[in-house]
């Protein structure tokens, strides 16, 4: 479910370069859209699992992905005007980024008291810890460059619509591997979420083609 919602963001997102960027979408485009809150809305309902406290984080969180990528494209855009060659690569666009969050990472570390269980745990001793950490800081610093290189080539809607893709195997490995109670109704309300994901793909890729 959690997958289907994160859906609702692409309507955040289209909503939102509609008035920021003054960016206009196609008939299908909005048609899709309003598939994915259809959607949305029939999966809440029949949800075995339903929880209003996890719809309201989880609605949250779809209008903050959508505020940053909408942000993120907005100051990409007015960064050009004040550099000399009119371009901000990517790299210095990640690393802006990433120094941008270690102030509210230091005080969210603070505040949950993480220095003092750091300075504790028996994991800095083991080499198998480091490996995993190494890896997972290289992709992270991977998802943040190919994530500010797409952002760049594209626009916010298509960046947050690539998302939706990937949902239909993630949506099918969480019911089987988390063994997540549903019915034939939610079943379908997730496949009928994942379809307008899809044809909300297709009606951008027509909709940039024909541009």
């Amino acid at each position: 479910m959690v997958t289907v919602l994160k859906n609702v963001t692409n309507v955040i997102t289209a909503v939102g370069e509609m008035y920021l960027f003054s960016k206009h979408h196609e008939g299908r485009v909005w048609a899709a859209l309003f598939l994915m809150i259809i959607s949305a809305i029939t999966g809440g309902i029949t949800d075995l699992s339903f929880n209003a406290t996890g719809y309201v984080w989880q609605t949250l969180n779809c209008f903050l992905t959508a505020s940053y990528s909408l942000t993120l494209r907005r100051v990409m855009d007015t960064a050009k005007q004040y550099t000399k060659s009119g371009n901000l690569n990517e790299f210095t666009m990640v690393l802006l980024n990433n120094t941008l969050s270690l102030p509210l990472g230091i005080f969210l570390m603070l505040v949950f008291n993480e220095v003092d269980y750091l300075l504790r745990t028996p994991l800095l001793r083991l080499p198998s810890f480091w490996l995993v950490m190494t890896f997972s800081g290289v992709l992270g610093l991977a998802i943040s460059f190919t994530s500010m290189w797409f952002l760049h080539q594209t626009g916010a809607t298509t960046y947050s619509l690539v998302g939706s893709l990937n949902k239909i195997p993630l949506s099918v490995a969480g019911i089987l591997l988390f063994k997540v109670p549903t019915s034939l109704e939610n079943s379908a309300s997730i496949l009928f979420g994942l379809l307008a994901g899809v044809l909300f793909a297709r009606a951008k890729i027509r909709e940039r083609s024909q541009s």
